[in-house]
């Protein structure tokens, strides 16, 4: 077995343990019961979605000439989703205008010790 392949199947394994986990709760909170097939089938639908997803991201960035996915290329996998692409777009932007205050107060912090050496 190849490295890729056992990253792929502890990868698998992983999904499989989270599901499971996700699984358990709702059961216990429906007060119901699900098969191993059941998580066992969720598994695997999810996995083919995870691929079809990384493979049209993938796609989105080789298009526009890029190397990397960007955050551009998460929305444009929701363009068929309104409600997803909005929650995803909300979070963006939250993450952006987070990212900048936390710039702002980096420069704003590295000034103020700049100028406190020259004194």
């Amino acid at each position: 077995m190849s490295q890729d392949e056992a990253l792929m199947e502890r990868l698998k394994a992983s999904l499989w343990f989270s599901i499971g986990k996700i699984v358990d709760e709702e059961t216990a909170r429906l007060n119901t019961t699900a098969t191993p097939q059941f998580i066992g089938a969720m598994t695997e639908m999810v996995w083919a979605q995870i691929e079809n997803v990384a493979q049209d991201l993938e796609s989105f960035s080789r298009h526009a000439g890029r190397t990397t996915v960007t955050t551009d290329d998460v929305l444009l996998i929701t363009r068929r989703n309104e409600a997803l692409g909005e929650i995803m777009k909300d979070f963006v932007d939250r993450e952006k205008a987070e990212k900048e205050i936390d710039k702002g107060a980096k420069v704003k912090g590295k000034g103020t010790a700049v100028k406190g050496r020259g004194r």
